[in-house]
């Protein structure tokens, strides 16, 4: 497996403007002479930006409650539940956070992820009242239930997802950007088996050389909380990330390319 763990490496050193407040925006500070990218008030940019965070100081957990040893991996870990079942892992979490942000804004038809065998699950159907059946291969819809958008029906539609899912059916599905065009809410992806995914959670500029910056969030294996992670190759900015045109990008525990980012499709 292709991971880079760097044990203790970002413990020696105090984090950037990580303060106190209770959202990603709020706690977590732009280094000095920089300023956040403006976010449209209805963005998926502003929803990522404004993600509740545990207080400061809370361990990450895995979903059956164990806790993730820090090695200088995260600074700030989402308030957001995770279920009790190992599926919410890397590329689940990048499926949970945008298909929370479209559900917060009633775009439901706009909710569909596809397997790994390429079916495409469509969460307005599964609303409607419809299944899926899993035989081997064969995927196909059944109608099962009466209508209902409730959150409880769609956090079961997620889990379907996660299940089926993984970082080579979500890499297909969305479209690569020039790493120069990056957005709140690009994701760096490697898709296979098992892969990696992160996703760009906030970007800032510093408006007299125009140099950015951006913040990078995951989950991983087992499946465990959203966490905001640390940058072990810039200690002085960690845990924001400088924005090259080029090279490799060293997360705590994975390495992508400037390749590898990518968007989802409007």
């Amino acid at each position: 497996m292709k991971y880079f763990i760097l044990f203790g490496i970002c413990c020696l050193f105090a984090l950037q403007g990580v303060g106190q407040g209770t959202t990603l925006g709020t706690r977590i500070a732009p280094p000095s002479g920089y300023t956040r990218i403006n976010a449209g008030e209805d963005s998926f940019g502003a929803y990522l930006r404004n993600l509740p965070l545990r207080p400061r100081g809370t361990k990450v957990r895995y979903f059956d409650g164990r806790e993730k040893r820090d090695t200088g991996v995260y600074c700030a870990v989402v308030d957001m539940e995770i279920g009790k079942r190992d599926l919410q892992q890397c590329a689940d979490a990048v499926i949970r956070l945008r298909a929370e942000y479209l559900y917060k804004q009633k775009a439901y038809d706009k909710i569909h992820f596809n397997f790994t065998n390429g079916f495409r699950a469509d969460y307005a159907k599964w609303a409607e009242g419809y299944r899926i059946s899993v035989k081997g291969n064969q995927v196909s819809w059944y109608k099962a239930k009466e209508k209902d958008y409730s959150c409880k029906t769609f956090r079961a539609y997620l889990d379907i997802v996660f299940a089926y899912a993984g970082t080579l059916s979500l890499s297909k599905e969305l479209q690569p950007v020039p790493v120069s065009s990056m957005r709140i809410g690009d994701v760096l992806i490697q898709g296979g088996s098992p892969g990696h995914a992160v996703v760009v959670v906030d970007m800032a500029e510093n408006p007299s050389t125009g140099e950015k910056l951006y913040l990078l969030a995951q989950s991983y294996m087992p499946a465990q909380d959203i966490q905001v992670l640390k940058n072990p190759r810039e200690p002085k900015i960690s845990p924001w990330y400088s924005l090259k045109s080029t090279g490799n990008i060293i997360t705590p525990e994975w390495g992508f390319t400037s390749s590898d980012l990518k968007r989802f499709k409007e």
